[in-house]
């Protein structure tokens, strides 16, 4: 029996992108964001949201795409991902939110072998919208295989005190 459930949709370089609504906390209209020395490209630094330091990864970064300018369009989303005990909040910056939507996962295609530059286990499946093919992702795999250390607040927290701290901020 196929399983229904809901996708907020979202776009980078031009392509669609899904990921689960359970794991969306809220999405920000882009903010300055302080980047943090000697992060990996694609970890564009920290925001604050109501008190809390929240790492910012960059979508297209993060999936070998090319580099894009933010607009009025840019948001961050705000997530939990992890598994059990260990979720984490992370910002994912993308170009565009479109919408949420159903998949029901009958609809949704394995990945093909080989997709793209990155691992097939950040790919929970291929959907369809309007004529468009849209790319589930798996935030858990795509965030703990391939960036370990952003998944650990505690690394990501001690980093930025210890900077703001070295920069006298604090």
């Amino acid at each position: 029996m196929s399983e229904r459930s809901q996708y907020v949709t979202l776009g980078a370089a031009g392509e669609l992108f899904a990921a689960p609504v359970e794991s969306v906390q809220e999405i920000l209209e882009a903010r300055a964001i302080m980047r943090l020395p000697r992060s990996p490209e694609n970890m564009l630094g920290m925001i604050d949201v109501r008190g809390q330091g929240i790492p910012v990864l960059d979508l297209r970064r993060t999936l070998n795409m090319p580099k894009g300018e933010d607009d009025e369009s840019t948001r961050i989303i705000v997530l939990l991902v992890g598994r059990s005990e260990k979720k984490r909040i992370l910002g994912l910056k993308t170009d565009r939110v479109y919408e949420v939507t159903f998949f029901d996962t009958e609809e949704l295609e394995p990945a093909p072998e080989g997709a793209q530059d990155w691992q097939q286990n950040v790919i929970a499946g291929i959907g369809r919208r309007n004529g468009a093919f849209v790319t589930v992702l798996n935030l858990e795999n795509l965030f703990e295989a391939m960036h370990p250390h952003v998944a650990d607040k505690d690394m990501v927290t001690n980093s930025v005190v210890k900077y703001a701290q070295h920069a006298g901020i604090i």
